[in-house]
């Protein structure tokens, strides 16, 4: 099954490796949790630390991958400013960032429909 949801061909070289970091991102993660699953789920003190190395291992290489994204993929840099190394809710950041304010809110002016 290939990765491309459009014609191979007509994608650039830059796209390509757009879609190959995302999938290794989602590889990245995906092991993370696998390996978390496996630390949380035994009982050998020795194993769990080295499950625990990998997943540590695999998060790193996550977070290298979305460094390249955010040097190689415009919107993610913007994104992960927004969010990243905040306090308090992130719900509340994304509120407080989509909010315009209120001098470039547009208004209509329809006038009086009576």
């Amino acid at each position: 099954m290939s990765n491309y949801h459009e014609p191979v061909e007509v994608l650039d070289e830059k796209t390509k490796n757009i879609t190959r970091a995302i999938n290794s991102l989602k590889e990245e993660v995906e092991a993370v949790d696998w390996y978390n699953q496996r630390v949380v789920a035994s009982n050998d003190e020795e194993l769990k630390a080295i499950m625990a190395h990998n997943r540590d291992e695999e998060i790193e290489h996550a977070c290298m991958t979305i460094e390249w994204l955010r040097r190689n993929m415009e919107g993610w840099d913007e994104e992960l400013r927004k969010y990243l190394f905040t306090e308090g809710s992130i719900l509340e950041a994304e509120e407080a960032a989509t909010k315009e304010p209120p001098s470039k809110k547009s208004r209509l002016h329809i006038g009086n429909l009576k």
